[in-house]
Parts: C-alpha cells; sequence; structure tokens
C-alpha cells in the first residue's frame, strides 16, 4: 500500500510540474505584444519553448512511471531517447532567452557570440552521448545523460536567466514597480530550480523529511509560472501608456495648430508696425548724429533698436512656428549637418564668456538620410546652444552619433544645472522657457520638436546623472 500511495504522490508531482510550465508557455504565447517596443518582448519566445518543451518531457517521465510496465524494452529506449532530447533542448531554449535578454539590456555583442556557442556545445554533447553509448549499460545511459544535461545547460540556463530576469527588473521599475518585484520574483524562482533541477539528481529524496526533490522543481515551477505571468501584465501596461501617450500628443498637435494660427496673425499684424517703426528710428538717428551728438540720446536710441530688434526675432520665430508646409528632403549625411553647426558654435565659444567649455565628439559612420540639412542645423544649433547657456562658464559637452537598428541616435549631452522634474514636462511647449526676460521667447524648442516630427524622428530630454540634460535625438534610416 505504501509503494502505490508513494507511486500516486510521485505521479501528481509530475503532473502539476508538467502542468505549470505547459501553462507558462500558453501564457506568454497567447499575450499580445504586437509592437510592443518593450527589451523582453524579442526573447520571449524562447522561454514559452522551454515552457512547453519542458512541460512535455515531465509528462512523458509521468507516462513512463505509470506504464512502464506495458512496454518492451525497445519501446522504453525509444521514449527516454526521445525525453532526453526534449529535456536537453528545453534546457537549450532557457539559456539562449537569458543570453537574449541580457543581450537586449546590456547590448554586448560578445553576448550574441555566447548564444552560437551554446547551440555548437549542445549539438556537441548530444553526439558525444551516443557516440559514447556502448560504454555504459544501457539502463545507466540515460541517467548519466540526464545528470550531464542538468548540471551543465539546465543549471547555466537558469543561473543565466535569473540574472537576466533581475536585471530587467531594474529596468522597468519607472513603468511599474510592482511588476518590476514580480520579474525579480521570478529570476528568484529560476534561481532556486536551477539548484534542486541541475544540482541534484531526480528521484533523490531531501533530508530530513525524505521530500522528494521534484516537490521542490515543482513548487519552483509553479512559482516561476505564477510571477511570470502576473509579470506579464507589463505588456498591458505599457499599452495604456502608450495610448495614454499618443492621446497626450493627439492633443499636444491641436493645441500647437491652433496657436500656430494665432501666431501667424499676430507675426504678420505686428511685422508692418515694427518695419515702419525700424526705418524711422534710421532716419532719426541719422539726424541725431549730425546735429545734436548727444551720447544719452544715443543710448535711449540704441536701446529703442535693441527692442525693435527683438520685436523682429519675436515676430520672426511665430511665423516660423506657424509654418506647417512640407519640407523638400534630400538624402544627406547627419554627421556632416552636425559638422557644419558645430563650427558655428566654436565661433561662439571663443568668446570670453564660454572660453572654457569644452565639446567632445564621437561619429560613427552613418547612412544617408531623407532630410532638410538647414532645418536639421538648426535644430542641433539650438539644441547645443541650449546646452552651452547651461553650462555657463565651464563644463563639458558630450555630442555621440550612432545608427542603430532602423535608425540613427544623436545624443547632446551636457552636465550643466539641468531641469526640474515640473519643467522637464513642459520643454517642448510653445512660449515655454526658464530663461530670464528678454532673453528667450520659449519657441525654439517647440519648433525644434515641430521640425524633427516632420523628419519622421523623436527628440526627448532627460536629465542625467552628471547633473545636466541630455537631449537624444531620433531620425528614421530608410
Amino acid at each position: 500500500m505504501f509503494i502505490i500511495r508513494n507511486l500516486a504522490s510521485v505521479s501528481i508531482l509530475y503532473f502539476l510540474y508538467g502542468l505549470a510550465f505547459l501553462f507558462l508557455g500558453a501564457s506568454i504565447v497567447l499575450k499580445d505584444m504586437k509592437a510592443s517596443q518593450l527589451k523582453i518582448s524579442s526573447s520571449l519566445w524562447l522561454l514559452s519553448f522551454f515552457g512547453f518543451a519542458h512541460g512535455f518531457h515531465e509528462w512523458i517521465e509521468l507516462f513512463l512511471l505509470t506504464h512502464k510496465l506495458q512496454f518492451s524494452y525497445a519501446e522504453i529506449y525509444g521514449i527516454k531517447t526521445l525525453a532526453l532530447f526534449i529535456v536537453g533542448l528545453s534546457f537549450l531554449f532557457l539559456l539562449l532567452f537569458g543570453l537574449s535578454l541580457i543581450f537586449s539590456i546590456k547590448k554586448r555583442q560578445y553576448i550574441n557570440w555566447l548564444k552560437f556557442l551554446a547551440i555548437i556545445l549542445f549539438v556537441f554533447t548530444l553526439l558525444c552521448f551516443f557516440i559514447f553509448e556502448s560504454d555504459y549499460h544501457h539502463l545507466n545511459f540515460f541517467k548519466v545523460a540526464n545528470n550531464v544535461l542538468r548540471k551543465t545547460f539546465g543549471f547555466v540556463g537558469s543561473l543565466v536567466t535569473s540574472y537576466g530576469l533581475i536585471l530587467y527588473s531594474r529596468q522597468i521599475r519607472k513603468i511599474s514597480i510592482p511588476i518590476s518585484r514580480y520579474f525579480l520574483f521570478a529570476g528568484v524562482g529560476f534561481y532556486l530550480y536551477g539548484i534542486f533541477a541541475g544540482l541534484i539528481q531526480s528521484h533523490v529524496k531531501i533530508p530530513p523529511f525524505s521530500i522528494p526533490v521534484e516537490f521542490f522543481r515543482g513548487i519552483c515551477a509553479v512559482l516561476i509560472t505564477y510571477f511570470l505571468f502576473k509579470a506579464l501584465n507589463i505588456f498591458d501596461i505599457y499599452t495604456r501608456i502608450k495610448l495614454e501617450q499618443q492621446i497626450k500628443n493627439q492633443a499636444q498637435s491641436e493645441k500647437i495648430m491652433s496657436l500656430g494660427l494665432l501666431s501667424a496673425g499676430v507675426a504678420h499684424e505686428i511685422n508692418s508696425p515694427l518695419t515702419n517703426a525700424s526705418l524711422n528710428m534710421q532716419m532719426l538717428r541719422s539726424q541725431f548724429d549730425i546735429q545734436l551728438g548727444d551720447g544719452k540720446i544715443k543710448k535711449r536710441l540704441d536701446a529703442i533698436d535693441r527692442n525693435i530688434d527683438r520685436a523682429s526675432i519675436i515676430a520672426k520665430e511665430l511665423l516660423q512656428f506657424s509654418q506647417t508646409q512640407e519640407m523638400k528632403l534630400f538624402p544627406m549625411d547627419v554627421n556632416q549637418i552636425l559638422d557644419n553647426a558645430l563650427v558655428q558654435v566654436n565661433d561662439k565659444l571663443r568668446s570670453d564668456k564660454f572660453g572654457m567649455i569644452k565639446i567632445s565628439v564621437e561619429q560613427e559612420e552613418l547612412s544617408e538620410v531623407e532630410l532638410s540639412a538647414a532645418k536639421l542645423e538648426q535644430v542641433f544649433l539650438n539644441v547645443i546652444n541650449n546646452s552651452i547657456e547651461a553650462v555657463v562658464n565651464s563644463g563639458e559637452l558630450f555630442i555621440k552619433t550612432k545608427q542603430m537598428k532602423g535608425r540613427i541616435n544623436i545624443l547632446i549631452s551636457d552636465d550643466g544645472t539641468g531641469i526640474s522634474k515640473e519643467n522637464l514636462v513642459k520643454v517642448f511647449d510653445p512660449f515655454f522657457t526658464t530663461k530670464e526676460m528678454n532673453k528667450g521667447t520659449g519657441l525654439g524648442l517647440s519648433i525644434c520638436h515641430s521640425i524633427i516630427e516632420q523628419h519622421g524622428g523623436t527628440i526627448t530630454l532627460k536629465n542625467n546623472r552628471r547633473g545636466g540634460v541630455d537631449a537624444n535625438i531620433t531620425l528614421p534610416v530608410p
């Protein structure tokens, strides 16, 4: 009776153990990840393959355990061969998932090479098993081969996946802290699973209560599946955040369109009187210079001139802000346009006020992109000048261009004063500025945002660890 009860309890363990991993694979497959830009989305299919393969393997073990006496030796040998291949393949998928997840976070090229190496070693290990199979008794061969796979691919794959999930949990804290914890707990679950399924042989009983190791494996499988099932809600949260951002962008576009129409009217209305005032000022200055030569009067005339010039600049920016006509785009090298902007910036840095500021530039070879050279140069000049003014007397600007899959990224980073959180969300709003009175219109970054948007790209600002601001500009590569 004890043997029957013990067999029944082990059978239940194998059934639940396999069911947990099959449910894990199914939950990943059924999750809608279309158009998701989350780093984990590109590698989750590997984890689903692990879940299906590992769950299927445990049910094969359960099938042999309950029907072993019904098969011939040759049939058992064939089933065990299939089970060995499937469990090894499942551990390979687990290892590849962990490496893929780490690569998506750290972007180290050697990690990709490790994936190819893992596949080669797996194939080599299987070949060695069947080459040296004759050295073992048939009953011991599968036990030895299973232990080798578990202590190599199983243990290493579990640890790598554990590290990848823990690393990823830190990456998504800004999206959702509870989801971040679920990924962390899943990572811990895989670490424990690596010990019970990788280092400890099957059918071993753990003291002091002689509990089968399959019980602990099953507990780990259930916990991993539960935490990952909860963690996969990150895709729903991300979709909701993306939808909210699209609604916000739509509202912002409508707001900018209305302001553009208003700005165009205002600019046209004030341009004519400004032109008239400027001409009259030139006539008055000419008369006073000849007749009076009074220094006080000249200072006042200079002040009036400066204010007229400033009003003209505001009118010009208002007109530019209101213009939404389609730009003519031509194939150009972004690095060349950036170099042209830096030539103008270097002239500014030669003055005493900005003489201590250093600009470091790191440029990769880039593909040509369809763009408006004049408009993009205007964006670079505006962003770089803002960074220079934030740094003030001394400091460093770091500019880097690189090409990733499908896009070009331009980073302009300074170690200046940074931007407060409440102001960071307003920087692209028209007429918003943190500069002193008479030193900015608040239209520069709005115009930059519009220009980059017309190029099909993005521009974002965020504070960096050095206390300054990182401006990230991306442009699509056809």
